[in-house]
């Protein structure tokens, strides 16, 4: 499997709310996936960032940097060809990546299990 489906599956069993995969490696040369998704609160969102980041560390992934983990309102997480990006709702409508990166072709996220 590949990181970001790790990332999503373990976004998945903290309850992220519309989990978005971006192939920016497509549109980019920077990074090849977004993973990008929403908690409803700032513990939520740090939970997920959690489980994301123990996930990853279990198949020998670490994270190149954190941020904003410590507010919650929008965490950054930078594994180099994966940047996986938890926000509020409120975040996520502002910064709009979806839009942004809309020429990066969108991966199908599968059902939680």
């Amino acid at each position: 499997m590949e990181s970001w489906q790790y990332a999503v599956e373990a976004a998945q069993s903290r309850k992220a709310e519309d989990i978005v995969v971006l192939h920016v490696g497509k549109v980019s040369s920077f990074t090849e996936y977004f993973v990008v998704c929403s908690g409803t609160n700032t513990r939520q969102t740090q939970a997920i960032a959690d489980a994301i980041e123990e996930r990853l560390r279990q198949e020998g992934w670490r994270p190149m940097g954190v941020e904003g983990k410590q507010v919650g309102e929008w965490i950054l997480m930078d594994y180099g060809d994966l940047v996986v990006h938890i926000f509020s709702p409120q975040k996520r409508r502002f910064f709009d990546l979806e839009r942004l990166w809309g020429n990066a072709p969108q991966i199908p996220v599968p059902e939680a299990a």
